[in-house]
């Protein structure tokens, strides 16, 4: 049983994949569209009251290809020995000081929280640089999917944590989605910040997680309508789900980098990020 199982996990998989990969360009060409006046820049997100004090460092979480892949390691200067895990998927940006500080602000509500690193030591300061990595990394899933699922193996393994959860924003949206279709039985929690969605609940119906999705209505690269379809499509599949799509809120309105903040809509899916965790990873 436990064999056909992960057969047709595998299969499901490699059809997301496959559809990733005829899909890429063109959500690719959406993102760059939506952050064509954007840049990677300090904003309101930064602005917060620490709850704990947390200690950070470099870790080595994966190797692909032969080459080492390092994160940043985030957990409670005075942690107990049992705590849950997030990986922490960047945006399109990359794993960039803003994303950092988000991994902090994670580690600070109880959690061992690792980022992640897709663009394999590389970041961008300009859209065209970036959507030159975004590109590259959908252009190779397989070597994602491990990146993530090697994070997965870290956090449990090394770190010992006891349940885990992923969150990600725009482009590590996507990926959050990705890393919990690629490990169903395993991810505890997902959580979606307008990422690139997939609408076919025969694909969905592996999940065995629940699913927060966070969107903006004037979103024209994730579309409220293609968020309806996801969230009709994790319904018919039978999938514990909460989605919200915020008036007046676009594209990468809640993301730690970029001048699309707003302000009152990201407080208030950051409210909903720790509430979900805290009820489904600290139990």
């Amino acid at each position: 049983m436990y064999t056909f199982i992960q057969k047709t996990v595998g299969l499901v998989l490699a059809v997301i994949l496959l559809s990733c990969g005829s899909e890429k360009n063109d959500f690719i060409d959406r993102m760059e569209r939506e952050h064509r006046d954007d840049e990677p820049v300090v904003n309101a997100s930064s602005d917060y009251r620490p709850q704990q004090q947390v200690k950070t460092e470099t870790v080595s979480y994966a190797t692909i290809n032969g080459t080492e892949v390092t994160g940043y390691m985030a957990q409670p200067e005075k942690s107990g020995s049992d705590l849950p895990g997030i990986i922490v998927i960047h945006e399109w940006w990359g794993l960039n000081d803003n994303i950092r500080m988000m991994t902090r602000r994670l580690a600070e509500q109880g959690y061992k929280a690792l980022a992640v690193d897709l663009y394999m030591g590389e970041s961008a300061e300009s859209p065209d640089k970036a959507g030159q990595l975004a590109r590259e990394a959908g252009e190779h899933p397989d070597r994602a999917i491990s990146n993530l699922e090697q994070a997965y193996a870290y956090l449990t393994g090394q770190q010992n944590v006891s349940r885990v959860g992923t969150i990600g924003w725009c482009f590590g949206g996507g990926w959050s989605l990705r890393t919990a279709l690629a490990l169903p039985d395993q991810i505890d929690a997902a959580i979606i910040y307008y990422g690139r969605l997939v609408t076919d609940p025969g694909q969905l119906q592996v999940l065995e997680m629940p699913i927060l999705g966070i969107f903006g209505e004037e979103d024209s690269g994730i579309p409220p309508e293609e968020v309806n379809r996801f969230e009709a499509a994790l319904n018919e599949a039978g999938v514990t789900n909460s989605i919200h799509i915020y008036e007046g809120a676009g594209h990468a309105f809640a993301n730690p980098s970029g001048n699309r903040y707003v302000e009152e809509a990201a407080e208030d899916a950051w409210a909903k990020t720790t509430a979900f965790f805290d009820q489904h990873l600290k139990r």
